[in-house]
């Protein structure tokens, strides 16, 4: 039994059965060819549009056109953000404007984009699943004239019947799970159809994520909400702190639950190179949906609260000391904790106290305050050199006031920003000689404000807070589900080959039944080889090797 595994030259025959293996559209071209009209045009450029080579192209160009959405702060995400950008960047911010980079994934060019790449993939899978569906219904091709020309190639010569050596071949290639039929002499068999079939759910699974990106951007919604140990949210429009959504999205679909912070826990390395690395963050809360029972629940960073098809993400953590301002008759106008927003790691935070209603000076005139408050959880010490915070947890919290009268800018009809004071309109406080009004407080220090305009108290108690994110996001699922399906689709189209097997067995001039065995693969692998090497071995054992000519004794020869 001789075997060839490799032919350096491929004849007509052989080029012609590997093109069948593929269902990849036949590409043409219009260089050389009959002049085309407009009809002839469009029908070219779809061919364009829809091959693999252009979809590949446009997944890639989407690739990259995401990038700088993650780079660049984006108004779906942050407005603040945005604009705090644009003021830092005045010559790159209109041009970022102008090319829709504060808005990559609503912008014409990334939509155009996306939709380009959903028609092709489209184009190019719908052709490919009919020829495959129409492979599936046919049977493997019969032998080529001369199977000598197959990358893999093996004959011997038996004594056995050619019809029982087919039938043999029959039933071994069958139970190998090869599709396989007798087309005159010779059994023509085929495998690996999952290797297509895994190519074609790749592309099926990338236009379900596509879908999935869509819909989810569609009808997404997204909001903010801060929330003070103590305080509660119910999951309507006007308790959130921002809201973003999808333009199909419809505020009567925000489930209906709420709940209330009952204590934050926050616990930090005490010692060592990680001083003041997080260790624990969790918000212990109790929840209710659509009017039902209470039940508790812990919310810790990547494992959210799930509530009728709504993630609640635990996002951030601060302090937010207890104040209380009184006018200059000793009246109480503001009492309550005051949230406060970190710059650092170790929780220096920033913020403003605003009263608003109810004050009025020592001339008994209506009047606003403003205080601006810088606070530390673990004050170094006076004279240390810096007011920044040492250490993340409540250790020696001391908070330092500036204090303002006038007009806070809340009536102008202007959104402004709750953590930061506008002085336009306002004076501040003044003690002797002119010099500005601030000092720094300890748990139950008190600032008097000068003239009898009052005073503000730092009680003895720093509540926390802890910032959540609500989302619906319906393609979450849909989008989980493409990915394994691509995966999935990817490893049957990378690990399984697609090959063609066929036995032929002819009687031979000499009545010697002549058996040749040929294996033809999508793309060039030693498998092929070994593989048709084991069907090989395991048909001659019911087909043994014939002894040579020269091997069988002369008649009258001495025993």
């Amino acid at each position: 039994m001789s075997t060839t595994e490799t032919q350096d030259e491929k004849d007509p025959g052989e080029a012609a059965a590997g093109a069948q293996l593929s269902t990849a559209p036949r590409e043409e071209t219009a260089v050389g060819g009959p002049r085309l009209g407009v009809i002839g045009w469009i029908r070219w450029y779809w061919r364009q549009l829809t091959s693999m080579r252009v979809a590949l192209i446009l997944l890639f160009l989407l690739s990259l056109a995401a990038v700088p959405g993650s780079l660049i702060p984006q108004n779906s995400a942050d407005e603040l953000k945005v604009r705090t950008w644009q003021q830092a960047h005045t010559t790159l911010g209109p041009l970022y404007d102008k090319l829709q980079l504060f808005d990559v994934y609503s912008s014409v060019w990334f939509s155009a984009i996306y939709i380009l790449l959903f028609v092709s993939l489209i184009g190019c899978i719908v052709p490919r699943t009919w020829q495959f569906v129409g492979q599936l219904r046919n049977r493997p091709p019969g032998a080529p004239g001369r199977l000598t020309r197959m990358p893999a190639y093996t004959t011997w010569r038996t004594e056995a019947d050619p019809e029982q050596v087919r039938e043999a071949a029959l039933r071994l290639v069958k139970r190998r799970r090869f599709r396989a039929h007798v087309a005159g002499d010779a059994v023509a068999a085929e495998k690996g159809y999952l290797r297509e079939a895994g190519n074609l759910l790749f592309h099926v699974a990338l236009i379900v994520i596509l879908v999935a990106f869509a819909t989810g951007q569609l009808f997404k919604s997204e909001g903010g909400k801060l929330i003070v140990e103590g305080d509660g949210f119910s999951n309507t429009l006007t308790q959130y702190d921002d809201f973003r959504s999808g333009s199909l999205f419809d505020t009567d679909e925000l489930a209906r639950f709420g709940f209330t912070l009952k204590k934050f826990t926050g616990t930090y390395e005490r010692s060592g190179p990680q001083r003041g690395t997080p260790r624990t963050f969790e918000a212990a809360v109790k929840y209710h949906v659509d009017g039902g029972p209470d039940k508790d629940a812990v919310i810790r960073v990547n494992e959210p609260l799930q509530v009728d098809g709504s993630k609640v993400y635990l996002i951030s953590h601060g302090y937010a000391p207890v104040v209380t301002v009184k006018d200059g008759r000793g009246k109480v106008v503001f009492n309550g904790a005051v949230p406060l927003l970190p710059i650092d790691n170790n929780i220096t935070s920033t913020g403003a106290i605003k009263v608003m209603d109810g004050y009025r000076d020592a001339k008994g005139a209506k009047e606003q305050l403003g205080f601006k408050a810088f606070f530390v959880p673990t004050f170094a010490g006076a004279g240390k050199g810096s007011m920044f915070s040492q250490y993340p947890g409540l250790d020696f919290p001391v908070m330092a006031l500036t204090g303002y009268h006038g007009d806070l800018g809340v009536d102008s009809g202007l959104p402004q920003n709750v953590y930061q004071l506008n002085t336009k309109e306002m004076k501040q406080f003044t003690a002797g000689k002119g010099q500005a009004l601030a000092q720094r407080l300890l748990p139950g220090e008190t600032m008097k404000l000068p003239g009898g305009a009052g005073s503000i108290t730092f009680e003895k108690e720093v509540r926390e807070w802890a910032s959540f994110q609500v989302s619906q996001q319906p393609g979450n699922s849909l989008a989980l589900t493409g990915a394994i399906a691509a995966i999935l689709g990817l490893v049957g189209s990378l690990f399984i080959q697609r090959r063609r097997v066929w036995v032929r067995a002819v009687r031979g001039d000499d009545g010697v039944t002549v058996v040749e065995m040929a294996g033809l693969g999508r793309s060039e692998s030693p498998k092929l080889a070994e593989e048709l090497a084991d069907l090989a071995v395991t048909l001659n054992e019911q087909a043994p090797t014939a002894p040579e000519p020269a091997d069988v004794p002369a008649e009258g020869a001495e025993k």
